[in-house]
């Protein structure tokens, strides 16, 4: 069967591509092997109507209201390979099929590769998150920390700054903060610790201290981290998708990347700030875009 279009991930973006298209009666499968980013997240947040829900229950009604337009098809399965053929696509399943499809979206979304700080991810997700506006409200007045090796630290704990002033900022042995900002994070109140931390402490992930290596101790109560992040598919890249600094594949304001026939929605094509509420409409852009392509080569 030729598809009209192979959306490949299963998160917000994807999800709500395919219930975009679904609407516009095209023929789609959306192809996820359910490894969410955010697994170890027990609540979403900033998505009106939507606050608060936990990632799974967001998939099931996502799904649910995905199955009310017959044309499309949700399949449990991985991808494994890409390639354009003339005007069409040949996408490969794990098990060997193959699929044809005249356009695809890539909603594959981001891998996180967080600090080198021990136990880091005992805590991640349950105490220590990537993102304020998902989480920083839970965490409001509570005395924070931040943890980050990147010169974004200092953007970072500005935005932290918004939800609690007793904040420290912890670079884990990198200097990536100049003596300028050192010296406005100060008049702040905020302190800066450049050694390496030698492991955080704490029960169930809930952050109770962090040790330095020279053994000095700060007591926390939580924070944030700033991860790297990198595409969590090579297909952007072996179909040759333009990239941007951060990473996040090139896209106009319909999901279109260089490549024609060929779309990305998500945390794969916005780096930053990943919320669910800007993964979905990034998905609907890009089903409205391939709509719109699909439409005009009908005329």
């Amino acid at each position: 069967m030729m598809f009209d279009c192979v959306i490949v991930g299963g998160g917000p973006a994807g999800l709500n591509a395919a219930l975009v298209l679904g609407r516009a009666r095209r023929n789609v499968v959306l192809f996820d092997h359910n490894s969410p980013r955010n697994a170890v997240t027990r609540e979403s947040h900033g998505f009106i109507t939507r606050d608060g829900i936990e990632p799974t229950e967001f998939r099931e009604i996502a799904h649910q209201d995905i199955a009310k337009y017959p044309s499309v098809v949700i399949r449990n399965e991985k991808i494994t390979d890409i390639k354009k053929k003339g005007i069409l696509f040949e996408l490969v399943t794990k098990a060997g099929e193959c699929i044809l499809a005249k356009k695809v979206i890539l909603a594959t979304g981001l891998k996180e590769i967080h600090p080198s700080v021990k136990n880091v991810m005992d805590y991640y997700g349950k105490s220590l998150f990537n993102c304020p506006y998902c989480d920083g409200w839970e965490l409001k007045d509570r005395p924070l920390i931040v943890i980050s090796e990147f010169p974004s630290a200092y953007h970072m704990v500005k935005i932290v700054y918004n939800w609690s002033k007793d904040l420290i900022v912890c670079t884990n042995g990198h200097k990536v903060l100049t003596s300028e900002q050192k010296e406005v994070l100060q008049r702040k109140g905020i302190k800066v610790f450049e050694q390496k931390i030698k492991t955080l402490v704490g029960e169930n992930g809930i952050l109770e201290a962090v040790i330095f290596e020279d053994d000095k101790i700060e007591k926390r109560d939580g924070g944030f981290v700033t991860p790297e992040w990198i595409q969590a598919s090579p297909f952007g890249k072996s179909l040759g998708c333009e990239l941007n600094q951060l990473g996040g594949i090139i896209t106009d304001e319909f999901g279109r990347t260089n490549i024609e026939g060929v779309y990305a929605a998500g945390d794969a094509s916005v780096i930053a700030p990943s919320q669910v509420i800007i993964a979905a409409a990034e998905g609907s852009r890009a089903a409205i875009g391939v709509n719109t392509d699909l439409t005009q080569e009908d005329f």
